[in-house]
């Protein structure tokens, strides 16, 4: 038997786990590693920060639901990642990062970018360990990996020593470790089935909400069963959209305040009662509505709100468990009920306002308006990625999603800087599968700036996302440039200008037009409609539209706002 190195040990550990994508940067001690995964046939995408690489190969464990590798050196390279982790463990998403490190025979003597890396990575993630020699590295690759997908997905964590890389082993020393099978499946009690049929039997006002957790459950085929033949209205979270179609006649995201304030018992499939949920609490819920709760965490059970019914295992498996009693009892929720009366009636009343503020034409553009013409001419099929504070939000309302798992935003964690990194991992995924689905990353111009270099690599692999910044000149608001200029004269910016503003009309396209992509500047509809159409056709490179709009630019008042106060 011939013998092998570190490097190609990690590269065939991680193939052999059906690991398919690899996102990094390389550096000492880690070059070898990612040549060996190419060779061992794994898609490596070099990355312009750790923190975007870390943000794709989670994006991609959402997407596929198995775990993309983070490549990253050691020292700052592991820190930079950290960001990624965490971000992946708060999502639920799978991920596994393997990180250089010092020789064994330096530890403790001030190695070059010596750090305590296991013990950093405990925080942030769910398994983090060492390969004690060669022999070992395929079997901590395999639990890596099987422990980032086995109850709550998270972040895992493999440390490599510089010295391990290049050293050589021979192969009949090495055990083979198999690929590790999916999740097992697990289904909700029976009684607890029944009675869960019993509560919704009951409600006079009930609510279904799908979460991320549906969506990356594959539980698209049973909820839209389970909803249009129990008749109930639902309400998507933001990675919820899509489960089932946005326009479907059941969702009335478009009354989400209202839904949630006015719901008497809400069915959560894969939805977590945090902030983005308002902790289930009044006064944006009612203070007796009763909750039945699906998830496949058992620790998730009774945050913040005591369930009337908590039904743990496998999302899909549940739902069609509540789909056969619901059949069996030939029971229906009825469409003219007063609760549908009041859902529709505020639906069409919110759709009156954001249509007013879409349809104006006065210039600088504001949010509506932009927003209106891009969900005009986007694909069904396209995967929307969002992230900013308005251009998010807002998003969240009017662009539709109507396949599951086509949205990417700031999640759980409120993350800014994700959206290229998720970017490049969607379109990365569809080059590699030879899909033809567009991938369009809408995003705040502060967003951008986080992880900006990352059109480098969008056009480095050639792959066309098509990015559209909103830009208000700021952070929330920004000002415009006349006021800037006026500041300027004033004296020192770093004394008078507003924490939040940033240089107004920055030339963001340019960034894009100086890697070789297409950047265009937009100020009216007819330049965005234009500019949007030529990059949707555009499948050679990638394009950037820079939006101009109102610094001042606002969403519409909201009767309960995304952001709940904690002291509430």
């Amino acid at each position: 038997m011939e013998d092998v190195t570190g490097a190609q040990l990690i590269a065939e550990s991680l193939k052999a786990q059906k690991v398919q994508y690899m996102f990094g940067i390389v550096g000492v001690p880690v070059i070898e590693v990612a040549m060996a995964a190419q060779a061992a046939g794994i898609k490596y995408v070099g990355m312009r920060n750790e923190q975007a690489a870390c943000y794709a190969a989670s994006a991609i464990g959402y997407l596929t639901g198995r775990p993309g590798a983070c490549l990253v050196v050691s020292g700052p390279g592991l820190i930079h990642a950290l960001g990624g982790m965490a971000n992946a463990n708060m999502n639920c998403w799978p991920v596994v990062v393997i990180g250089g490190s010092s020789d064994r025979n330096q530890e403790t003597a001030g190695a070059f970018q010596e750090f305590p890396q296991v013990e950093a990575c405990r925080l942030y993630s769910k398994f983090s360990a060492r390969p004690s020699s060669l022999e070992a590295i395929p079997s901590v690759i395999e639990k890596a990996v099987r422990t980032s997908m086995y109850g709550r997905p998270g972040a895992c964590y493999v440390d490599i020593a510089g010295d391990m890389v290049n050293a050589s082993v021979n192969r009949n020393r090495v055990r083979v470790v198999s690929c590790c099978p999916p999740a097992p499946v697990s289904l909700a009690a029976p009684d607890a089935i029944t009675e869960a049929i019993s509560v919704l039997k009951a409600a006079k006002r009930p609510l279904a909400i799908i979460g991320k957790g549906a969506a990356y459950g594959r539980a698209e085929v049973a909820l839209r069963q389970f909803v249009e033949t129990s008749g109930l209205p639902f309400l998507p979270t933001p990675m919820g959209k899509g489960v089932l179609p946005d326009d479907h006649p059941h969702c009335v995201a478009a009354a989400r305040s209202r839904a949630l304030h006015q719901a008497d018992v809400i069915l959560l499939f894969g939805a977590r009662l945090n902030w983005m949920l308002h902790f289930g609490l009044p006064p944006r819920f009612d203070p007796n509505v009763k909750v039945i709760q699906v998830d496949l965490c058992p620790e998730e059970m009774g945050n913040n709100v005591r369930p009337a019914v908590a039904l743990l295992g496998d999302l899909s498996s549940i739902v069609t468990q509540l789909l056969t009693c619901v059949h069996k009892d030939a029971w229906k929720y009825p469409s003219d009920t007063e609760w549908w009366i009041t859902l529709r009636e505020k639906m069409t009343a919110n759709a009156k306002i954001s249509k007013a503020l879409a349809l104006q034409t006065t210039l600088p553009l504001n949010y509506y308006t932009v927003f209106h013409h891009i969900s005009q001419l986007l694909p069904h099929d396209c995967i929307v990625v969002s992230e900013g504070a308005n251009t998010m939000d807002i998003g969240r309302t009017m662009l539709n999603n109507y396949l599951p798992r086509h949205r990417l935003d700031a999640g759980t964690f409120g993350t800014m800087g994700v959206g290229l990194g998720f970017a490049v991992a969607a379109a990365a995924k569809e080059q590699s599968e030879k899909k033809s689905k567009r991938v369009v990353c809408v995003e705040g111009d502060s967003a951008f700036g986080f992880s900006g270099m990352e059109v480098e690599t969008m056009c480095r692999y050639m792959l066309p996302v098509v990015i559209i910044v909103v830009n208000n000149n700021g952070i929330y608001s920004g000002l415009d440039a006349g006021t800037w200029k006026e500041m300027a004269k004033m004296g020192n910016l770093t004394s008078i200008a507003p924490p939040v503003s940033l240089l107004p009309d920055a030339r963001y396209d340019e960034m894009m037009t100086a890697f070789g992509g297409r950047g265009f500047l937009v100020r009216t509809v007819e330049e965005l409609r234009s500019a949007l159409q030529m990059s949707l056709n555009d499948w050679e490179r990638p394009s950037l539209l820079n939006v101009l709009i109102d610094p001042s630019s606002d969403r519409k008042q909201q009767e309960f706002p995304w952001l709940t106060r904690s002291n509430l």
